[in-house]
């Protein structure tokens, strides 16, 4: 009874081991040579075994594949969710193109779920995918091509490379065909169509998932370094059981592709071929003489006098697009402003194109972008304003350049100007920090203390009285706001953009009687009458002091009420209540100067004070915030008529900008700054 018990456990362990083989047994095999021809081996398409034992994937039949599988699945994972065991194979190919010189479609090894590939088309999809399946994962495909033509739509740089594809004919990477000496500093190109024998080898390591596809001549050792390396791992490619082995397609101009020896395993490396025993590849010299000699002769001299007149024509289509591209205006009046004009050319170069990688900022003044100018390494910011309207055009740069030869340190450096078609540029110092604007508003990544804040106000003030009063000319700023305080590097405010600027002889006022500024920022005096004076700028920087100490906007919409909330009056509310303070910014803790910051308040308050008359200078201004003088005792009472007269929005746009009127400035910037 034990004897019969332990035959038959015998006879099960074995017949359960033999299941478990079944399909994982087929770990390797070798070919030298395909004669006789192997039963393991099955053929499709116009692929075919010479009586001389070579692997014929294709013949002279035009847009058709052929493909050679090993028949029997190999296992690559030990369970379906596993990762896929490392694996080798080597093969010889020699690829025999009708036309020399003349590339046609290659051939590929691959790995593929099943041993045909019925729905493959020919021509660039080498046998292997089709238009529609192209690219998608459910394909389950790794393969390594050897390809001759150059197919744009996937992405190919030339006619004779090897690629790793990977579901899909655009390869994951690429190089030409070639291989490395065994310094592995210099390459030698091998040409897939010379009807030469190659040997590949192809490796995958499971435990680092990376990919090495090398070449090099017949009987040639193996490099040490590989022509494509990638790390990817395939166990999200490879199912458990695939099949191997190797594609081929033709098109218009055929070619004939040869395997002679093929080795493989997995879990090692792929046993050495024999390379003495592979079989002979046949006398492929077959065109006519004619032919040859036409194609010896005639195709090198036309092939060079085509590429010449391609060269030619590209060069000319370059220059006359180049000239297009950096194409200026220049009339008879700019040339006393010529030393201030700088060329598009630099600032195109500076800005890498004015991509928008470097856009500093944009609104319905235009676009500002950060650049490098190419000669001096200078940190520039370019503003590229429409230049619709050429009335009072000359005047206006007039303007620009004379404000160019400002020198200040609060304000910021108008270095130049461009004119080009229709937009004109203007190009400034740069200022690292940005404007002043995100500091102050929606809980802003970074938050100025208390003097900091103190110290930009004091930088915008001394710059304004320098602009009213200590320059040759008068210049009315008509801008002053928060974004346009710019920030240097050690955190000074400087006032910039001077695209509405206006100027004046000391003792005169100025003659325009148009609005222009930003909405929340304009006096109603100038609303009424339309003149700018220093005055308007006063009221505007006593909003921008407001701003500062509160951190809120000029106007604001009340997400409950939905109504505006006028920054001045707000402030004013506070003051009227006993309790100023209370509008200070939040973000500011408990670390300030209390006195300052009151001062400021009530400063700002007195500056936007609806009467002119009743706004200081900004030279008393100045004497205020540096203690010189002290701040006139004020009651809510005295500044009872401060604030500003809302009406309604009517006549601004989008952007805040008013919009009736044609004054120089505005005309020239059309929409705004």
């Amino acid at each position: 009874m034990f004897f019969i018990i332990k035959l038959f456990t015998i006879f099960f362990l074995s017949f359960f081991c033999q299941s478990l083989m079944s399909s994982s047994q087929i770990v390797h095999f070798t070919y030298n040579g395909f004669r006789p021809p192997p039963t393991d081996i099955s053929i499709q398409g116009i692929a075919t075994i010479t009586p001389k034992g070579l692997l014929m994937l294709t013949n002279t039949t035009v847009q058709s594949t052929g493909h050679a599988f090993f028949t029997k699945p190999i296992r690559f994972k030990d369970s379906p969710s596993g990762t896929v065991s490392s694996f080798t194979t080597t093969f010889v190919l020699a690829i025999h193109s009708q036309l020399p010189l003349v590339g046609t479609h290659g051939m590929a090894f691959v790995v593929a779920p099943s041993p045909s590939l019925p729905f493959a088309s020919p021509l660039q999809y080498l046998g292997l995918f089709n238009v529609s399946n192209n690219g998608k994962d459910s394909n389950h495909v790794f393969a390594v091509e050897f390809d001759t033509i150059m197919n744009i739509e996937f992405n190919e740089t030339d006619n004779n490379h090897v690629g790793i594809d990977i579901n899909s004919l655009n390869s994951v990477k690429t190089s030409p065909a070639g291989y490395w000496n065994e310094k592995a500093d210099q390459f030698n190109n091998l040409t897939l169509i010379s009807s030469k024998r190659m040997q590949v080898w192809i490796d995958y390591d499971c435990h680092t998932n990376r990919i090495d596809v090398t070449m090099a001549p017949f009987k040639k050792n193996k490099p040490r370094t590989p022509l494509v390396s990638i790390v990817r791992d395939l166990s999200s490619v490879l199912l458990q059981d695939m099949y191997v082995g190797f594609s081929s397609a033709t098109g218009n101009i055929v070619s004939e592709h040869f395997v002679l020896g093929w080795s493989f395993r997995v879990n090692g490396e792929a046993q050495p071929l024999a390379l003495s025993k592979l079989p002979e590849l046949p006398v492929l010299d077959s065109k006519p003489t004619r032919v040859k000699s036409f194609y010896r002769n005639w195709v090198p001299l036309i092939s060079v006098m085509l590429i010449s007149l391609l060269l030619i024509i590209f060069l000319v289509r370059f220059i006359v697009r180049r000239r297009i591209k950096f194409a200026e205006e220049l009339e008879d009046w700019e040339t006393e402003f010529e030393k201030n004009r700088l060329k598009f050319k630099d600032l195109y170069y500076a800005t890498k194109g004015f991509k928008d990688k470097n856009l500093l900022g944009s609104g319905g003044f235009g676009r500002v972008y950060r650049g490098l100018m190419p000669k001096t390494k200078k940190d520039i910011a370019v503003k590229r304003v429409s230049n619709e309207s050429r009335q009072g055009l000359k005047e206006f740069v007039a303007e620009i350049v004379s404000i160019g030869q400002m020198s200040h340190r609060n304000l910021v450096p108008l270095l130049g100007y461009c004119r080009r078609r229709d937009e004109l540029l203007l190009v400034y110092d740069y200022m690292p920090n940005g404007s002043l604007d995100k500091y102050l508003y929606n809980s802003p990544e970074v938050t100025l203390d208390w003097k900091q804040r103190f110290k930009v106000i004091n930088g915008v003030a001394s710059a304004l009285f320098y602009l009213h009063e200590e320059w040759e000319q008068v210049v009315i700023h008509r801008d002053v706001k928060a974004s346009n305080v710019l920030l240097d590097a050690e955190l000074n405010g400087r006032l910039g953009d001077f695209g509405l600027a206006q100027l004046c002889d000391h003792g005169s006022d100025p003659q325009t009687t148009h609005i222009v500024g930003t909405w929340g920022y304009l006096a109603p005096d100038h609303i009424r009458t339309g003149r700018a004076t220093t005055s308007t700028d006063v009221f505007a920087f006593g909003v921008l002091l407001l701003e500062v100490a509160c951190g809120r906007r000029p106007i604001e919409i009340n997400h409950v009420s939905g109504e505006r909330v006028v920054l001045v009056d707000w402030v004013f509310g506070f003051w009227m209540e006993g309790n100023i303070l209370n509008a200070t910014d939040q973000n500011l803790g408990s670390e300030y100067n209390q006195g300052e910051i009151e001062m400021v308040l009530k400063l700002g308050l007195l500056c936007s004070h609806a009467d002119p008359l009743a706004r200081p200078t900004m030279r008393h201004v100045l004497q205020y915030l540096r203690g010189d003088s002290t701040l006139p005792e004020l009651s809510p009472v005295d500044l009872r008529g401060s604030g500003i007269m809302l009406g309604t929005n009517h006549g601004f746009n989008e952007s805040g900008m008013f919009t009736t009127g044609s004054s120089v400035a505005y005309s020239v910037l059309s929409s705004g700054r």
